[in-house]
């Protein structure tokens, strides 16, 4: 009898490629993926804690599931993630004593071994038990089920550098980096099964190999993904500031594949600010890195990320982050408002004191101002000639969509069957989030 899971999932890139990892060995068990969570014989739910927001989403979903468990008892229900803490685990198992697993981010083994035990599937005696860590990763397919254009691998798992706003480091554990056969295995085998495009994730992805010695760099690890075959376009993220140095930016610009893109949170326009927030560096070192990026890759595609409503934070103070941000008219700005994590440094020593209603308003000034600028840059790409990789096919409105290097989402008509390829595009109409043309002559 053919068995199911269903993966409900939320949160950062590195979630998603957890979740892939997750859904293909399930599916090495012989699972099948099904769209109803009530349906499933084995329930995950991929926990994110980055904002009160996810995680009061992810109560109200074990809350909601609690008397489908309760009808089916043979139901496996498991939650990973970042939710799950080791100093969280005693109350995360009082509150939810009905869920079957608890597992750590980017480690399912516990769950496919229950599964073992309980032989829900005569498949899975083929599995070979393999600890998921930085020494060993499984090479698995880019997508669980349908063909995947596109695809996360991990190459640095954890953080150590300790953000006072920020939950990873106690959650996801200490700076690692993978090794470089097992990320070029990872990349080979997907590029095999018809991924056209990689990005190599870490919290901060520019520290790779600092742990490994030997001086291998993520430049280097960039120009060996990219000799891959079959791989049209290699991305990097998320970038730190103080970690982007002049080589990698060097080796960007000189290989056609690797995308000119590059994520770079800023967090704040206030030297004051930063400094609570452990970013260890100044706003005028960030103007220059912006500056250096730009002058090696003209026309780079450069998003941020802010956070308003920062323990302490003035009215002046979020007016500098607001004219930083004018200044520099970034390609995107990935804005929320803070949110107290438990654990945390800011938590333990900050009083959240800027209220909500402020926090909102705060946020509703950069939404529209990242909105209005990023509607002016596109506005300059009216009657140009992009290079799309087609990602998929949006069938409401028969259109391909897809993405430029510089990371702008794509959408164009075209009776050809052109997933997976290049295409290039003369732009139509622009938005502040998407670009609508059509294939160029020729393409």
């Amino acid at each position: 009898m053919q068995r199911h899971y269903h993966l409900w999932s939320i949160g950062c890139q590195m979630n998603m490629a957890d979740a892939r990892t997750l859904a293909a060995r399930l599916e090495a068990l012989g699972y099948a993926p099904c769209p109803k969570p009530e349906h499933a014989d084995v329930l995950v739910l991929n926990t994110c804690v980055i904002r009160q927001q996810a995680e009061d989403k992810i109560t109200s979903m074990l809350r909601h599931l609690r008397p489908y468990k309760a009808k089916r008892p043979e139901m496996t229900l498991a939650v990973m993630g970042c939710m799950v803490g080791k100093r969280e685990l005693p109350q995360l198992q009082a509150l939810f004593p009905f869920v079957d697993l608890f597992l750590p981010p980017s480690e399912p083994d516990l769950l496919l071994e229950l599964l073992q035990r309980r032989e829900l599937d005569a498949a899975a005696g083929a599995l070979t038990k393999t600890r998921t860590g930085a020494d060993e990763w499984p090479v698995l397919p880019a997508s669980a089920h349908g063909r995947a254009i596109t695809a996360h691998v991990p190459v640095v798992l954890g953080c150590s550098h300790a953000c006072s706003f920020c939950v990873i480091p106690s959650r996801r554990g200490a700076e690692r980096s993978r090794p470089r056969e097992a990320i070029l295995s990872e990349a080979r085998r997907l590029a095999d099964e018809g991924v056209r495009e990689v990005t190599l994730l870490g919290q901060i992805v520019d520290r790779y190999g600092l742990d490994l010695g030997g001086g291998y760099e993520l430049a280097d690890l960039l120009l060996d993904v990219a000799q891959l075959p079959g791989l049209a376009r290699v991305r990097f993220l998320t970038s730190h500031p103080n970690w982007v140095h002049d080589r990698l930016l060097e080796v960007v610009a000189s290989h056609e594949k690797l995308c000119p893109y590059i994520e770079l949170p800023v967090q704040a326009g206030n030297d004051d600010i930063l400094k609570l927030m452990r970013r260890v560096y100044t706003v005028q070192q960030f103007r220059d890195l912006v500056a250096r990026v730009r002058a090696r890759l003209p026309n780079a595609g450069i998003n941020t990320d802010v956070i308003v409503g920062f323990p302490g934070e003035t009215e002046a103070q979020f007016m500098d982050t607001y004219r930083l941000l004018e200044e520099l008219r970034l390609d995107a700005i990935h804005n929320a408002q803070y949110s107290e994590r438990p654990g945390t440094p800011a938590a333990r020593r900050l009083p959240d004191d800027v209220p909500a209603a402020e926090k909102e308003r705060r946020w509703q000034l950069i939404e529209a101002q990242g909105k209005r600028i990023l509607g002016e840059k596109h506005a300059a790409l009216r009657g140009q000639t992009v290079q799309v990789l087609v990602e998929g096919r949006d069938s409401k409105r028969d259109r391909w969509f897809g993405r430029s290097p510089e990371n702008k989402l794509v959408y164009f008509a075209d009776a050809r069957d052109q997933l997976g390829q290049v295409v290039s595009v003369r732009i139509d109409w622009t938005g502040p989030f998407t670009l609508i043309g059509h294939a160029a002559e020729g393409a």
